[in-house]
């Protein structure tokens, strides 16, 4: 266990510093003003969030990813299709609802819509698809037809949306995909998706068990598009109070009771539910029981130190240098977006998993190098234009549209294994530091340049845009890697008949 956390530790150290280090480089420059009491509230708020980044993913190691896998096989083998769906959507719901990515957004969304129906609704279209999901692995269909017949019904509804003037929403329910594969959802979906898939069996039992993060991302901007297109009158954004004195206005204790109130809620939840299926199917060893439990206290800590040091240190100083780049140098603010970008995908611990774990699968055909680079210029790309949106104002369905084009067109002329796996590292790109510090970050330029009223429209979008980029890179090096193959058994072919050193021999 110590070991474990050891590493975790040395994981979100990696996944805190460059932001932290970035972050305290250009207070010294003329271009932002950050006072004294805010550096050392944002350096104690890294330092915090370290811990509760490590205890977290510790805690998702010993429980969620258990859970996932118990889950999925003890159903499985009932054989029962009716129990695993149901049990799929209850736990989807009830997943979702507990990812920390999810209530960050909420918060900065309070102003437009009330955090628990939005969650509430982000959780039901997880589940849904979900739902889905399972099937798909049950029935051993393709996964790229069906993310087409859902891609093609959510930009409808986008459209539909933009044709009774609330186009306004559609960022936000973009970015409510991205938010929802976090740290939470990730580990226990795709464990959920394993145990099934390798019960089930086949000769592509490991290719069936991607495409769950996938799909389960399209469940909630379909979702949130129809809850905008259901609600009356007009929506109006009303800037949260970003400032640091008015989060340390309040007593610090206060921030941790209400944190550790709502995670606790949501935590229970998933817990009482794990108990009926341990009573009623799993039936699992004490030892195995006291472990999920050791892991879901420590998912507890850590989710509540994770999201106070969230709220007190890092959303502030995100808000606070997006305005002031704004307002001092729009180039120098799209310049930090793009390091920004690439720096918190190079940290994101998630990403060198997904890098060796593709490594492995491709036989060395991507490199961990490759993806990584691919990656980290691929999102940092991905923020900086979503910067550049907000300077020059246009929708961000120039972005999607073309975005999203590719990534489909391109999943007809590469391995459905490329496929499968690029879609489900969107989520794994779009990481807790890029709702918490890249979206303030964002909204905080916008505020400054075109007014809070414009925040909805052009802030919001910006996780969309990292959540879309992996779709693209992961599948054109699948791409690049096919070609590339191609072209070495071709000129291998040609050397072979083009050689000179044929002998004819005659028999007497």
């Amino acid at each position: 266990m110590k070991k474990a956390l050891v590493v975790k530790i040395k994981e979100a150290l990696l996944s805190i510093l460059p932001i932290t280090l970035i972050v305290l480089a250009m207070s010294f420059t003329p271009l932002v003003t950050l006072a004294p009491k805010e550096l050392i509230v944002f350096g104690v708020s890294a330092l915090i969030m370290i811990l509760g980044i490590a205890l977290f993913n510790l805690g998702a190691d010993l429980a969620m990813t258990p859970m996932g896998e118990r889950i999925g096989e003890g159903l499985t083998k009932t054989r029962k299709l009716g129990v695993l769906l149901s049990v799929s959507l209850v736990m989807g719901v009830l997943i979702t609802i507990a990812e920390p990515d999810l209530s960050v957004l909420a918060r900065q969304l309070s102003a437009v819509l009330n955090g628990t129906v939005l969650i509430g609704i982000v959780g039901a279209g997880v589940g849904l698809l979900l739902l889905v999901a399972v099937l798909k692995i049950v029935t051993k269909n393709d996964l790229s037809p069906i993310l087409l017949f859902f891609y093609m019904t959510l930009f409808a509804l986008a459209a539909i949306l933009i044709e009774n003037g609330k186009g306004f929403m559609m960022p936000t329910a973009f970015d409510s995909g991205g938010v929802t594969t976090g740290p939470i959802t990730v580990p226990f979906i795709m464990s959920l998706g394993v145990g099934i898939a390798l019960t089930v069996g086949g000769r592509r039992a490991n290719e069936n068990s991607f495409g769950l993060i996938a799909l389960c991302s399209v469940g909630p901007i379909i979702a949130v598009l129809i809850l905008s297109l259901t609600t009356n009158g007009s929506l109006s954004y009303t800037l949260p109070d970003y400032s640091m004195e008015s989060r340390l206005g309040k007593e610090l204790w206060g921030i941790f009771y209400e944190t550790a109130f709502d995670v606790g809620k949501s935590l229970l939840l998933i817990v009482l539910a794990f108990l009926c299926l341990q009573f009623f199917v799993l039936k699992l060893p004490k030892k195995k029981l006291s472990q999920i439990f050791v892991g879901i206290l420590l998912t507890f800590v850590g989710l509540v130190i994770f999201l106070a040091a969230v709220c007190v240190g890092f959303m502030p100083v995100g808000f606070k240098l997006g305005t002031e780049l704004a307002a001092n140098s729009p180039v120098s603010l799209v310049i930090f977006a793009f390091v920004v970008g690439m720096v918190t995908v190079l940290a994101e611990p998630a990403v060198h998993v997904l890098n060796n774990q593709v490594e492995s699968i491709t036989g060395g055909s991507v490199t961990k190098k490759e993806m990584m680079i691919a990656l980290s210029i691929g999102v940092g790309l991905s923020v900086g234009l979503s910067v550049l949106r907000i300077l020059l104002g246009f929708s961000l369905l120039y972005y999607l549209i073309p975005g999203y084009i590719i990534s489909l067109g391109l999943s007809f002329f590469v391995p459905k294994l490329y496929t499968a796996i690029a879609f489900d590292s969107g989520g794994v790109a779009s990481g807790p530091l890029t709702s918490s510090f890249v979206l303030p970050f964002a909204i905080g330029a916008c505020a400054a340049l075109r007014g809070e009223e414009s925040v909805l429209s052009f802030a919001f979008g910006i996780v969309a845009m990292v959540a879309m980029t992996p779709l693209i890179t992961i599948q054109l090096l699948g791409f690049k890697a096919i070609m590339t193959k191609k072209m070495q058994k071709k000129i291998a072919m040609a050397r072979v008949l083009s050689s000179d050193d044929a002998e004819i021999i005659y028999f007497e």
